[in-house]
């Protein structure tokens, strides 16, 4: 069944990543505890260096699910709580409307929240720390926004939750991901990158040699290789740097996580459960997406730059998942939540009937 599974995948993938198309993709499927690994096109297409399972990524927003998992591994902990008020943390938050969101609505996207680095058109501005605190004690929404009341995608949102799991446990943001999430499975080449005075990571020679070059989906080069992008200018904003294969690590704890901590592994299942339901066929865990489909959920992630594209789908009923990393922006990661994971899933269930 794994050569069928694979067809499937390769059947999908391939016209999506023919020469024409500028940079590569880098995909996995992890299924029944095995995994698959598809590599096309170049991560440098100047160079004709081609892309490999290990070829490092910027994984733009799939670096939420990361946060989202120190969160609930805290509320797991006794650590912090779901329902606590912002200014717990933060106290200088003392905006009429910031101050009654809650950690939950942050990682669930009900906070409300909407600021100008979250969705087109963009500010030319960087924000610093206390710039950005104070665009949040404005923060006054339409009168039909309240936390917790709608679900409004935020990337700022996610860098306050930044600002509260720092304060909450005392060390940056890196320190926590890595000792809880990434150390514990083993993921040696996930990272954050500092942001060099160029805007590129800062990584040594061998790191650089294995990071793409990004492209827009016209096909120009997009920044340096190693870019890195962030409308705030301060630490802990940037993106993390992955390879295909740690990201098939990551998967597989999510659907299957057998051999992992009991704690990691309900932290990890706690996130992927629907906290707010949008409509009929859409929900929000914490980071995570819920997509209901005919005869299949499928829990998933995208993420995306103008030089780089991702996407983790999981259907953790079938433990089947799949990553996708493309140097490009705009690739078309749809396929994988419309065709190849319901395709998949439909598959083990004939085997299973």
């Amino acid at each position: 069944m794994i050569a069928q599974m694979r067809d499937i995948v390769a059947s999908e993938l391939a016209p999506t990543a023919t020469p024409d198309h500028a940079g590569g993709l880098a995909a996995a499927l992890y299924a029944g505890r095995h995994v698959e690994f598809f590599s096309y096109g170049f991560a440098d297409d100047a160079t004709g260096r081609k892309v490999t399972p290990d070829t490092l990524f910027n994984l733009a927003s799939l670096r939420k699910p990361f946060e989202a998992a120190v969160v609930a591994l805290g509320v797991l902990r006794g650590e912090l709580r779901l329902d606590d008020r912002l200014p717990k943390y933060l106290p200088e938050l003392d905006g009429t409307y910031i101050r009654n969101v809650t950690v939950g609505q942050l990682v669930t996207h009900t906070s409300g929240l909407l600021l100008p680095t979250d969705h087109p058109p963009w500010p030319n501005d960087e924000y610093t720390r206390a710039q950005f605190i104070a665009m949040l004690n404005a923060f006054a929404p339409a009168a039909s926004v309240a936390p917790g009341r709608q679900r409004i995608y935020t990337h700022a949102g996610y860098v306050l939750l930044q600002l509260v799991l720092e304060r909450c446990y005392d060390m940056p943001i890196r320190t926590l991901i890595e000792g809880r999430i990434l150390k514990p499975l083993g993921m040696h080449s996930t990272f954050f990158p500092e942001r060099g005075p160029d805007n590129r990571a800062v990584m040594d020679a061998a790191w650089m040699q294995r990071a793409v070059q990004g492209y827009s989906d016209q096909g120009a080069a997009v920044g340096p290789i190693g870019d890195q992008q962030s409308y705030f200018a301060f630490l802990g904003t940037g993106q993390m740097f992955a390879s295909v294969r740690d990201l098939a690590t990551f998967a597989a704890a999510c659907v299957d996580g057998r051999a992992i901590d009991p704690h990691l592994r309900e932290a990890l299942r706690m996130t992927q459960r629907e906290a707010f339901r949008v409509d009929e066929k859409f929900g929000q865990g914490m980071a995570w997406e819920t997509v209901r489909l005919p005869g299949v959920t499928i829990v998933d992630k995208p993420g995306g730059l103008n030089n780089a594209s991702g996407y983790i789908g999981l259907v953790p009923a079938r433990r089947i998942g799949i990553v996708l990393l493309a140097n490009r922006g705009e690739y078309p990661h749809e396929i994988a939540r419309y065709k190849i994971l319901p395709a998949l899933a439909h598959l083990l269930a004939s085997h299973a009937g």
